[in-house]
């Protein structure tokens, strides 16, 4: 085990330590396109998927559909084995997650019913010591409410604890800045959004450059 200079860590799920394949997404959103009476590009299909930025919302207005209605039609489709077995390890994390020494959370919008098959078929649930799947109740990443969550499981909340909280995504970043701990900004290539502000206290590619 590998000890930091981090107390406990944080880190995000989709486009950070896993990724699907992306004829996994072409399909699923002919699938949902159909269920609502249109038809994606598979452009459009990554942009539903990631939902970087305001893409996801630009493709739904320029399609004419409601937002809450999208979202119920996903989950009605998206079925959690077929998830799974789309679903692929960033050797990095692979590598890196489970020599941590300290306490380790897990904080995600991927929904429950998604993210436990996930965890399952992969084998990595035991990596984590606290699992935080945003809901409206806990807010979504920018809001810091469930990077707080997890803080309190993980018993480290404003209480002295130096940690740190991983991801692609510009709302991780933000979570980080909000909730005050340290924001480590995955790049993994081309799929990932141009950050704004507030900016990273650090940028890798890869687990293995992160300084701590």
């Amino acid at each position: 085990m590998t000890g930091s200079t981090f107390d406990f860590w944080l880190l995000d799920l989709d486009g950070t330590l896993i990724d699907v394949e992306e004829s996994y997404i072409h399909h699923l959103f002919a699938d949902v396109g159909a269920e609502l009476g249109t038809s994606f590009t598979d452009h459009e299909a990554e942009c539903l998927w990631y939902g970087y930025g305001d893409s996801r919302a630009e493709v739904l207005a320029e399609h004419g559909i409601d937002a809450a209605e999208f979202w119920d039609v996903f989950h009605a489709v998206e079925e959690p084995e077929a998830r799974a077995a789309a679903t692929h390890l960033y050797p990095d994390a692979e590598a890196f997650v489970p020599a941590r020494s300290e306490p380790v959370g897990l904080v995600t919008h991927c929904q429950e019913y998604l993210t436990g098959p996930v965890l399952e078929t992969l084998d990595i649930a035991d990596w984590f010591d606290t699992v935080v799947c945003c809901t409206d109740e806990t807010g979504w990443k920018p809001d810091p409410g469930p990077v707080e969550m997890a803080m309190r499981d993980l018993g480290v909340a404003h209480n002295g604890h130096e940690g740190a909280l991983a991801g692609d995504d510009p709302g991780d970043i933000g979570a980080a800045h909000n909730a005050g701990i340290t924001s480590i900004h995955l790049d993994r290539g081309e799929s990932n959004p141009p950050l704004g502000e507030p900016r990273p206290h650090q940028q890798v590619e890869t687990f293995a450059e992160i300084d701590g």
